[in-house]
């Protein structure tokens, strides 16, 4: 993904984002590698606070080996899961994406060949994977430009400010929007998460 072909045209086609970009500077977009381990990672740290989802994956990561294989979960008893502070729910969504990866059903080979949409259907045949978990993992994971995870509360908060928006706005309203973002909509994405870490708004 070129960076600054992304910005350069982010910033021609929205002078509202153009404002936050000059103010957040150059986009530094992190990826993780596309694989087992970082989708086991996505489920680990839902709806945990990031220190405690770090502690809790550390704990978690020592059990089963690092990185994270199919293998290594499935030899985990669920009183060693919930050793390492992981909720039953969560055990079992582990235990599912392991079985899947160990027949095939879950195939991270394949997934740079699909589409977003194909993507995000093979993702979320997991238990405990949802499309902004299979939004997240497309964007940091398989490096995918144009993503908008509708979903997203970050996002969300971020238009409904910078937007004047008088409440938070629908998927239809977010997808308007990000009209002119295309082919670019994940960067955009990168810096409205930005947005709202600085206090100068």
């Amino acid at each position: 993904m070129g960076m600054r072909k992304a910005v350069n045209h982010l910033k021609k086609s929205d002078p509202i984002l153009s404002a936050i970009i000059e103010r957040v500077g150059p986009c530094r977009m992190e990826f993780g590698p596309p694989e087992f381990h970082s989708l086991a990672e996505a489920i680990v740290y839902q709806q945990l606070n990031g220190k405690a989802a770090v502690t809790i994956f550390k704990r978690f990561a020592a059990l089963a080996g690092d990185p994270v294989t199919p293998e290594g979960i499935l030899k985990l008893t669920d009183a060693q899961l919930r050793s390492v502070g992981l909720s039953k729910q969560k055990s079992s969504y582990l235990k599912d994406m392991a079985g899947r990866a160990a027949r095939s059903e879950l195939d991270f080979t394949r997934l740079p060949g699909m589409t977003d949409d194909e993507v995000i259907k093979h993702l979320t045949q997991v238990k405990g994977v949802g499309v902004w978990t299979a939004h997240m993992f497309l964007m940091f994971t398989l490096r995918r430009p144009n993503v908008l995870p509708t979903g997203d509360y970050g996002i969300q908060m971020a238009i409904k400010k910078h937007y004047q928006k008088r409440k938070m706005p629908k998927p239809e309203v977010m997808a308007k929007i990000a009209k002119s973002w295309e082919p670019y909509r994940s960067v955009a994405c990168w810096y409205l998460w930005r947005s709202l870490d600085i206090k100068t708004m």
